[in-house]
């Protein structure tokens, strides 16, 4: 895709979605940290009914390090990878305690420092949560970003790099859930609705099958 067609895809992107928001629910740094963590290869919705027990009652990392992993098990269960989530969880947990006074780092670097944090996890919080800006590439943008051409890449990071390269800085954080609205309601991964995208006339993927 062209640097101008890169920009005119990304205003139309705007366009269509300018009140794009996060989807997972959450009222402090840490829960998102643990809904983001949950979220990996889950929806959004199933997280946020998993979430909405499991806060009640374990919403601090101070309350969740008091659970064994079996008993968190229990409570995430539904999300998938449960075990490996379970650990990631409670690692982190104990790290923001035992290396952060309790308090959910800010930075990036600091983010991934946590036991299971990856960069995608770390953007996600440190964007969202701390208005800093970042791309995370999830499976919606890394989808949609190779398919539309905005940045080709064969791994998240290479994708997170070559959108870094296509959008302006002050718009990573937008741009993200821009792309991932997109990917959610037209360019779905078994069949996107590419009859109804207003972003043929710029879309790789659509050029590649004419």
């Amino acid at each position: 895709m062209k640097r101008t067609d890169k920009k005119k895809a990304l205003a139309e992107l705007e366009r269509l979605y300018p009140d794009a928001k996060p989807a997972l629910r959450y009222t402090t740094p840490y829960e998102l940290l643990v809904a983001v963590i949950l979220s990996a290869q889950c929806t959004d919705e199933r997280v946020n009914k998993v979430t909405a027990v499991l806060f009640e009652n374990y919403s601090t990392p101070e309350k969740m390090v008091t659970l064994s992993q079996a008993e968190l098990e229990k409570y995430i269960f539904s999300c998938g990878f449960y075990r490996m989530k379970a650990e990631h969880i409670l690692s982190a947990s104990r790290d923001i305690l035992e290396k952060f006074n309790g308090e959910v780092p800010k930075t990036i670097e600091e983010l991934m420092s946590l036991a299971g944090v990856g960069k995608k996890t770390a953007n996600v919080v440190y964007s969202v949560a701390f208005g800093g800006q970042a791309i995370a590439v999830d499976t919606h943008v890394f989808r949609v970003s190779n398919r539309l051409g905005l940045a080709k890449g064969k791994t998240p990071l290479e994708v997170e790099k070559g959108l870094n390269k296509a959008i302006p800085a002050s718009d990573w954080a937008k741009a993200h859930h821009w792309i991932i609205y997109h990917g959610r309601k037209v360019c779905h991964s078994q069949k996107p609705n590419c009859k109804e995208c207003t972003l043929q006339e710029y879309c790789d993927f659509l050029k590649s099958k004419k």
